[in-house]
């Protein structure tokens, strides 16, 4: 007589077939997730239709759709990626998301670049310029700037800093330029100049401001405000600033 010998295979408990079933489970709806966009966007149901831009302000419309580089064939599954690496790409854009809104459009989310001065030639054609003085490709019409004569980064980088910590103070500068060797700055408010350092901080411009707000609820009149001296805002009638037109 023959003996056979059958083997008995371990007994899985009911707890690690559960996790094998959702591991089973987890797997299928990556793979799904992973190859969709693959077939789905071989589909003319899912080509591009519209294109929604947010964020412009200063860029042309056109321009950016331009640099999108869509093909007539596009679909909203393409790899959204490729068009955000497209537009960072192009001067005055700091930053870009792409999303789908499907069947048929894209939204595209621009942060653009600040603009912070308007560089004045020889001629007279102003340039927009960005805080580490890049030209930007935007338009003059819809920009109200401080005018300066060179993209001097002392010049540039304070007017920078006090658009970020004092908008109102910002809105208020005509033209800036800087004074001396030490790359002091001159800020020309109408008939009145703010003078600052060139590492003029968020402090400072604070100090400017509130000296500024005490002198107009006092109707006290004032041609110069210099904050170049450390804890101290020094208020003159007469402008001292080289070159400066006396009030």
């Amino acid at each position: 007589m023959k003996w056979r010998r059958r083997l008995r295979l371990p007994r899985l408990p009911q707890a690690s077939w559960r996790v094998l079933w959702w591991a089973g489970a987890a797997i299928v709806v990556m793979t799904a997730w992973t190859t969709a966009p693959l077939v789905l966007r071989r589909l003319a149901f899912f080509r591009v239709q519209q294109v929604e831009l947010v964020g412009i302000r200063y860029l042309d419309a056109d321009q950016v759709l331009a640099a999108l580089r869509l093909s007539p064939h596009a679909s909203v599954f393409d790899d959204t990626n490729l068009l955000a690496d497209r537009l960072r790409g192009l001067d005055g854009v700091a930053d870009v998301t792409v999303a789908r809104r499907p069947p048929g459009s894209l939204k595209v989310i621009i942060r653009e670049v600040e603009p912070v001065a308007l560089v004045a030639n020889e001629r007279g054609a102003l340039t927009v310029v960005a805080a580490d003085g890049r030209a930007l490709p935007f338009e003059l019409v819809s920009l109200d700037l401080p005018v300066v004569q060179a993209a001097d980064s002392a010049v540039v980088g304070v007017l920078a800093r006090v658009q970020v910590f004092d908008p109102a103070l910002f809105q208020s500068i005509d033209a800036a330029r800087r004074i001396d060797a030490q790359h002091d700055v001159a800020l020309e408010l109408g008939t009145r100049r703010v003078l600052l350092a060139r590492d003029a901080g968020p402090e400072v411009i604070q100090a400017v401001v509130l000296v500024a707000r005490d002198l107009a609820a006092k109707a006290r009149p004032y041609a110069e405000l210099d904050a170049r001296f450390a804890g101290q805002v020094v208020v003159r009638r007469r402008s001292t600033a080289p070159g400066a037109r006396n009030s």
